[in-house]
């Protein structure tokens, strides 16, 4: 059976395509997923049969061998560093409650520096496989 990766694949339309181990593209259409997957990411590893279509190649008996890493979760930082950096937004954020409670919004400058840290401890947090 030939394993290759997934190059592409779009739910909405409904296929994608495979680069096989050899180098073949194979067209890879939505109803030779396997029961319970609703889409494959770029670089998942997967097994098929081939069955030569109508316009060339296409996978049938698609298997999932590995999902496709996770780069967000492999570039995001350890959980000793990130002691730190919410230690530090949990003053940041304790500051500008202060100046709330006194009626008014943190001065404009402080306010984007807040907004963009709040963005990006966020994004290290939400890791979405």
């Amino acid at each position: 059976m030939p394993s290759g990766r997934v190059r592409w694949f779009d739910a909405k339309k409904g296929y994608g395509f495979i680069t096989s181990d050899d180098g073949m593209d194979v067209f890879l259409p939505a109803a030779v997923l396997p029961e319970g997957v609703e889409h494959l990411r770029k670089g998942a590893k997967v097994e098929f049969s081939v069955l030569d279509g109508r316009k060339g190649p296409q996978a049938i008996d698609l298997t999932v061998e590995a999902p496709a890493p996770s780069l967000v979760r492999a570039t995001r930082p350890k959980a000793d560093d990130m002691v730190a950096i919410v230690e530090d937004l949990i003053k940041l954020l304790d500051s500008a409650g202060n100046s709330l409670r006194r009626h008014r919004y943190p001065a404009d400058a402080e306010s984007k520096k807040l907004a963009t840290l709040l963005r990006a401890v966020a994004d290290d947090f939400d890791v979405q496989d």
